[in-house]
């Protein structure tokens, strides 16, 4: 997920992190170096050919794929593989594969072999991408210039922008440049965007896309779920508790809220909040850190959060991990001292921590940089 403050605009200086599988949507939008783009689609043979078979036996074969490369041939076969990979409902199985991409729209790229508009004709910009497992790789992604300059951030969810202004919500596929538009906000007048994420990727089946808002009329704070498809929002008033993230743990969803207070989140059979009681950690009453983010990590909830120590020589960021030990009538935080085999991402803009990325390693490559803090200086979330 990602997440941004909507009242203060998008940010130019954001970075965004999406995986590698979400290339597959556009293979043609991205440009690498070390192999090609493109597969050719096999022959075929019999009197069912490869573009025929069953959506259930092709994503039976998309957890067996090994590599990125492999991914990037299935979906490039032919439209119903395509179709099919699309809509796999387990994209995290590709978290064990794969490494983070990082798509840095502030940095603006010259590449004249891609085209300057969208088909649309709406003007494109061309950002660079970085794979942090091959620094020396040339990628690149295009983004609608409108995204930039009229609409606000609220989240990036299953590689897709979620944006909005006024009462309009818009949700941009970061290297197709597809675009969902959803019905109008349920609102009398304009709102802020203050935060959203995908329940699951978007041609999955009862996917919902759920966004924060605040109406700029009369202050009011809400939580509004759209089913995808549907013609209508439904909504969840606040009580002045703005929430900033919500993950899906456990076949769950868990939000966290302004005041660092955990929810659980009911999408059915009515949208709604439930506080998870919590003891924090040291013995505290409150919350002891001020912008604490939350990430799952297998099988546990992992809250991150940041404080700064003064010396002589300079200001220094640390940075502390909690798992939330729910064995305990109050659930209870509890510190973790060693990540093991996790590497954790942390992002950081003027010592103020905007999004933590957690991911397990698999690959010898990113075996090497075991227990390992990344930091990475304006990231803006994760995915």
């Amino acid at each position: 997920m990602m997440y941004a403050h909507a009242s203060h605009g998008y940010d130019k200086r954001h970075q965004f992190y999406v995986r590698e599988s979400d290339i597959m949507q556009s293979p043609r939008k991205i440009r690498a170096t070390s192999a090609s783009t493109t597969a050719p689609a096999p022959a075929v043979h019999g009197p069912q050919g490869w573009a025929d078979l069953p959506e259930g036996l092709l994503h039976s074969v998309v957890p067996l794929l090994s590599s990125f490369i492999e991914l990037l041939s299935f979906a490039s076969t032919c439209h119903s593989w395509r179709a099919a990979f699309a809509s796999y409902p387990s994209k995290s199985t590709f978290c064990t594969l794969l490494p983070p991409l990082l798509v840095q729209p502030h940095i603006s790229v010259c590449a004249p072999n891609l085209p300057s508009r969208s088909d649309d004709g709406h003007e494109l910009r061309t950002c660079q991408v970085l794979d942090p497992a091959n620094v020396k790789s040339t990628l690149r992604c295009q983004i609608p210039e409108e995204i930039f300059e009229k609409l606000d951030f609220a989240g990036s969810s299953y590689g897709q922008l979620i944006c909005g202004h006024g009462r309009n919500c818009l949700v941009v596929d970061v290297f197709t440049g597809a675009k969902v538009l959803p019905p109008q906000l349920p609102f009398g007048g304009n709102a802020y965007f203050y935060s959203g994420m995908l329940s699951a990727p978007l041609a999955s089946p009862n996917s919902h896309l759920l966004v924060c808002t605040v109406s700029k009329q009369d202050g009011q704070c809400f939580l509004l779920d759209w089913l995808i498809g549907n013609d209508c929002w439904s909504k969840l008033q606040l009580n002045n508790s703005l929430i900033e993230q919500i993950v899906e743990f456990n076949g769950q969803f868990i939000a966290i809220d302004y005041h660092n207070k955990l929810h659980n989140l009911s999408l059915a059979p009515q949208l709604g909040l439930q506080e998870i009681e919590t003891v924090w950690w040291d013995g505290k009453d409150e919350c002891p850190c001020l912008r604490p983010w939350i990430v799952v990590c297998s099988d546990m909830l992992l809250m991150v959060h940041n404080y700064v120590i003064c010396k002589s020589n300079g200001v220094y960021v640390k940075f502390k991990v909690c798992r939330l030990d729910m064995s305990t009538v109050p659930a209870a935080w509890v510190e973790v001292k060693k990540l093991e085999n996790y590497s954790l991402f942390i992002g950081t803009y003027c010592c103020e921590e905007l999004g933590v990325f957690l991911r397990q390693l698999r690959t010898m490559e990113w075996e090497e940089q075991l227990h390992v803090l990344w930091g990475l200086r304006s990231t803006l979330g994760v995915a």
